[in-house]
């Protein structure tokens, strides 16, 4: 199935999920492990994204009000629209914490129904929802109805799946329609088995056969996103009505701010200068900086370096420097010595942020 160029997707128009607009057809994933508020906040900032959502969230553990759980909850004002994922099974407290995610800020709850891990599709959800779609859909049923009752309608519950366990399962089509009947607003699919993790190839095609089964919400395509020109060629290839991106956006935070300015003019916009790449950087340490933890900020800086890096070119250096980095103020230094002798200083370091490092 392809999707006629003059599409409202392809022309980078927004759309609703529920009585939720977004102003752009591009999702930042829940992506595990990665997508904290600092990270989510930078990417809003790069511009072009729709909607962001927290790392998936255990229903049992944020009813409990564990540390992590509230840590991976957070949100604000700079964080908006923002999607809360939840992940359980039929017998977990699912309703409730998708009552307790609205009261923490969430515009939008979402049904992890896709994760393959094996301590998550095993035993807690994920995938597992896959293996049995009668109950699932009771499931969404009862945690539609309580989001509808806590929120008076006004927040719209979601699911992200995959195609199936397998390929002798391919139950996305069927249950996605099941779930739009039970209220979900709109289904995002992962164009893997469950049984593949993250190996071979998302089949766009087959999302696209959800979009056939499904009769008026909206479909998100998400697999193998990594450049801006997947996301036209994913809508193409299955008529999708939005893209969402995980992996492809933790090296290149500005992949939707390209991707849309592709949809709405036709021509891609330029990738970032080397200096805009290093503001971008250091825009990431002030606000992990900001929002948590000192080891936090430099365990996530230490790994997300070499990401950056591969855009960057031969910068060896710069990310040994990030890598052995003890604090933060180092590693700002090192940012800013990486500046060409041309270049303006780095705008996005800010002052309140100097003078939290020197206090430090």
């Amino acid at each position: 199935m392809s999707a006629p160029s003059n599409t409202p997707a392809l022309r980078g128009e927004g759309f609703h999920i529920g009585p939720l607009r977004l102003e752009t057809p591009l999702l930042l994933a829940p992506i595990a492990g990665h997508c904290d508020l600092a990270f989510r906040i930078l990417c809003r900032e790069q511009g072009g994204v729709g909607l962001a959502s927290t790392d998936l969230l255990n229903c049992t553990a944020v009813l409990r009000g564990t540390s992590k759980s509230i840590d991976l909850a957070a949100t604000n004002g700079l964080d908006q629209p923002c999607g809360m994922q939840l992940y359980g099974n039929w017998d977990d407290p699912l309703p409730e914490a998708a009552r307790w995610a609205i009261d923490h800020g969430a515009q939008l709850i979402d049904i992890n129904m896709g994760c393959p891990v094996d301590k998550v599709a095993k035993k807690h959800g994920g995938s597992l929802l896959l293996c049995d779609a009668l109950s699932t859909m009771k499931l969404a049923e009862r945690i539609v109805e309580s989001v509808r009752r806590h929120s008076n309608g006004r927040v719209p519950v979601t699911a992200k799946l995959r195609l199936g366990w397998d390929p002798e399962h391919f139950v996305a089509p069927q249950l996605a329609r099941d779930l739009e009947s039970a209220g979900i607003a709109a289904v995002t699919v992962h164009g893997r088995w469950t049984v593949q993790l993250f190996s071979g190839v998302a089949d766009w095609a087959r999302i696209g056969a959800v979009v056939e089964a499904v009769r008026t919400i909206p479909v998100i395509g998400n697999g193998d996103v990594n450049e801006p020109e997947h996301v036209p060629a994913l809508m193409k290839a299955s008529g999708c009505r939005g893209v969402m991106v995980g992996r492809g956006s933790l090296r290149t935070p500005w992949i939707f701010r390209r991707a849309l300015g592709l949809l709405r003019t036709g021509e891609l916009p330029p990738e970032p200068s080397f200096h805009e790449k290093l503001n971008c950087i250091a825009r990431h340490v002030e606000l992990l900086n900001r929002y948590h933890a000192v080891e936090h900020v430099l365990h996530c800086m230490r790994s997300r370096i070499s990401w950056y890096g591969k855009s960057m070119g031969h910068v060896k250096g710069l990310k040994e420097g990030i890598r052995t980095a003890p604090d933060v103020g180092t590693m700002l230094r090192v940012i800013e010595e990486w500046r060409r002798p041309d270049g303006d200083a780095i705008s996005s370091i800010s002052n309140d942020l100097r003078l939290s490092v020197e206090r430090s």
